[in-house]
């Protein structure tokens, strides 16, 4: 099998904490025939942190400066990349040209190469958690390799839409808690598209008020369409009283001045998709069903 590019795993978050699964991720792409660059440093830790804060950034250059290597994947998330956001070398990133992909915490580092470089990555899986199981999601890996190999793909989702529509723009988004995060700061980017948002552990009340957050500021408004992704891990309460988080989309879709769609199979979760930060795509929506065509 001819080898392939390379895959720079790195670790600009949270410490490795399966380090076993890492060297069962790594098997995997070299057994698809890829070379995996993936250094010693990926299991070094630094209270909660993949080392300190200075040397992930310096990881981080190392690795976009390799010529043997096309993309920088994360292995996983955790807090820490708001930390590095003012010390990396955004021109380093943006001549490199690497394809970033990972999301969680890693959509700090997309929101700022886009924002201060113009560099596009993909919102994906990570290599500690969605390559190192030993048996991994088909749906993930279909869709992974569909966008990295081919540059791109589509979903259709039943449900989730309201009226007929056919909507193209720039897609880009993430995790909300990092977007909501970043809003004031120059790690935003200024896309007008359709923005994507996950999350994970946070209950229907904290995602609607980091989405207000976003509409309050102005980001929401520039978009033409919302897509809500995976918000699970949350428990409700007894005076939630009925608000739950179909509730929540309900009060959004009466509010906001662009259409809400629900169901995009992206976040925290084993079947997820791949996602373009910066690509082109176009959403065609049915009453009861919406298609989402994209390309990196």
């Amino acid at each position: 099998m001819a080898r392939k590019p390379g895959i720079g795993l790195i670790a600009p978050s949270g410490q490795v904490i399966d380090k076993d699964g890492l060297e069962r991720a790594i098997a995997y792409f070299q057994a698809r025939g890829w070379r995996v660059v993936a250094p010693a440093l990926l299991k070094h830790a630094h209270q909660r942190f993949a080392g300190t804060d200075a040397a992930r950034v310096a990881a981080l250059h190392a690795m976009a400066a390799r010529e043997d290597v096309r993309i920088m994947l994360a292995v996983r998330g955790g807090y820490g990349m708001s930390r590095l956001l003012d010390g990396i070398d955004y021109q380093l990133l943006g001549r490199a040209g690497k394809r970033l992909i990972g999301h969680s915490d890693f959509t700090g580092l997309l929101c700022a190469a886009y924002a201060r470089a113009g560099l596009s990555g993909f919102s994906g899986p990570m290599a500690g958690y969605d390559f190192s199981a030993q048996h991994h999601s088909h749906f993930t890996e279909t869709h992974f390799w569909r966008m990295v190999e081919e540059g791109g793909d589509s979903i259709e989702v039943g449900g989730g839409s309201g009226a007929p529509a056919r909507i193209r723009g720039k897609l880009w988004g993430g995790n909300l808690a990092l977007l909501a995060a970043l809003v004031g700061t120059p790690y935003l980017p200024r896309i007008g598209g359709l923005l994507y948002v996950e999350d994970i552990n946070e209950h229907p009340y904290r995602v609607e008020r980091m989405l207000l957050q976003l509409h309050h500021a102005g980001v929401l408004k520039r978009q033409r369409a919302l897509i809500l992704g995976d918000f699970s891990g949350y428990k409700l309460a007894a005076n939630d009283n009925g608000y739950d988080f179909d509730t929540m989309v309900a009060y959004l879709r009466e509010l906001l001045p662009i259409p809400v769609y629900t169901g995009l199979p992206f976040g925290h979760i084993r079947d997820k998709l791949t996602l373009p930060f910066g690509g082109a795509a176009t959403l065609t929506a049915e009453r009861g069903a919406w298609r989402l065509d994209y390309r990196a």
